[in-house]
């Protein structure tokens, strides 16, 4: 592979421009006096270098509805998003509730090579919330799997999350929980308040999500487990997660860039571009969790991807799928809500999205510092632009956006995975 010099970078966005070399696949120098010697050079002033994206969160529903999306396409979406690493859940056709399945999502990701692709393993068998899954053989696996969920569907018998999470501890594994009490949520269509009464919408309480969550950090605690709380919706259940983590509980969390930058105001179209689980929330919600993911309370941002077939969400209300695409926008939505707020910083930006997901999913070459000797594994964006979401034009099969048409700041301009570029100005490598 031919050396590479970025110039004129900013590392984390802090100090005067620099320029990195890359060579055979790691940061072989970094400063003004790189050896640009048989190297390519690529003319980066004024961009900001940051570690690749980890997305503890995406649906790439292959196997089963590859009419929505695919392992290549995802990859392709993901790179274009700054994404180097990727962690796909388990609610595919077949369910990956088993060593073959989650071995041939592995062998696929490597196929494609443009993002790490890692499988996650289901916690009961076909998600079915009955009887735990082979988590012992799956984590023995050629994919490793070292993160177990059930998303889309809660595990909501306690005796079964307790052995999931008495399970994963021998695994050195994290269990991340769709938090949802289902005799809460029976035919909830939307965050229960004002918005859900005045469209006539069965409505989903705040305390659905925040009494499993409550349940299961406890259990955490008792049993020193790792526990991984999925898409985090709701002021209390943020509030919860704080004091859990005060108490010295093993709890993480993520927040998706929807609920950091939507509320249920959106609803009022009955548009199902904006119906999504957990539902959107209160304008309060959104506040309260910017809030947390700048204070370190919520740990991460993560997609939740959901790539869904037009016949799917081009219906009514109570009939379309809950999702929404995520991969190629989420950097820009934390620009516009965490950046131009003042709520985090670019190192910060580099925490939320990289440094904190690798270090919940256990990945050693990611989301690591951008200094000589580490991994070439990191994205370069352009701070200063802004762009116009259409849904048309993003790499997913699938096109459900809830951004059409909305212009968004910042842009992914490059992504290198260990010294490979896999995505510039717009266009996938391979």
């Amino acid at each position: 592979m031919k050396p590479l010099v970025l110039r004129g970078v900013r590392p984390y966005g802090e100090g005067e421009p620099t320029d990195l070399l890359v060579r055979d696949g790691v940061l072989a120098g970094l400063g003004s006096d790189v050896d640009t010697d048989g190297a390519a050079v690529v003319d980066a002033g004024g961009l900001i270098a940051l570690p690749g994206f980890v997305d503890l969160h995406t649906h790439l529903r292959e196997p089963g509805r590859e009419d929505t999306e695919t392992i290549e396409t995802g990859s392709r979406a993901a790179a274009l998003g700054g994404y180097t690493a990727v962690f796909a859940m388990a609610n595919t056709d077949p369910v990956a509730d088993n060593a073959v399945v989650v071995e041939h999502v592995w062998r696929r990701g490597r196929e494609v090579g443009l993002v790490d692709v890692h499988p996650v393993g289901a916690v009961t068998v076909g998600l079915g919330g009955a009887k735990l899954a082979e988590m012992g053989t799956m984590a023995r696996s050629l994919a490793k799997v070292r993160m177990f969920s059930d998303d889309g569907v809660c595990v909501a018998d306690p005796l079964l999350m307790r052995r999931a999470l008495e399970y994963s501890t021998a695994l050195g594994a994290v269990i991340a929980q769709h938090a949802e009490e289902p005799r809460l949520t029976v035919g909830a269509q939307a965050d229960e308040g004002a918005m859900a009464d005045r469209l006539g919408l069965a409505g989903w309480p705040s305390f659905a999500e925040e009494s499993i969550i409550a349940r299961d950090c406890l259990m955490a605690e008792f049993i020193a487990a790792r526990l991984h709380v999925c898409h985090v919706s709701t002021a209390g259940a943020a509030d919860i997660i704080g004091w859990a983590k005060d108490k010295g509980i093993s709890v993480t969390a993520e927040v998706t860039p929807h609920h950091l930058l939507l509320d249920d105001s959106r609803l009022a179209t009955y548009d199902p571009v904006n119906k999504v689980n957990p539902p959107l929330r209160s304008a309060t919600d959104v506040k309260a969790l910017r809030t947390a993911l700048a204070k370190g309370v919520l740990d991460c941002v993560a997609t939740d991807h959901a790539p869904h077939a037009s016949q799917d969400k081009d219906c009514e209300w109570s009939a379309a799928r809950p999702g929404m695409l995520g991969l190629q926008t989420a950097f820009s939505v934390v620009v516009r809500t965490m950046v131009e707020t003042n709520l985090l910083t670019w190192r910060e930006v580099a925490r939320v999205m990289s440094e904190r997901p690798a270090e919940i999913a256990g990945l050693p070459d990611q989301g690591r510092p951008l200094e000589v000797g580490e991994p070439a594994t990191l994205t370069l964006v352009d701070p200063d632009t802004t762009w116009t979401v259409r849904g048309t034009e993003l790499a997913s099969i699938a096109g459900n956006t809830p951004y059409e048409g909305m212009e968004l700041p910042g842009r992914v301009v490059m992504t290198l995975l260990r010294g490979k570029v896999t995505a510039h100005d717009g266009e996938v490598r391979r």
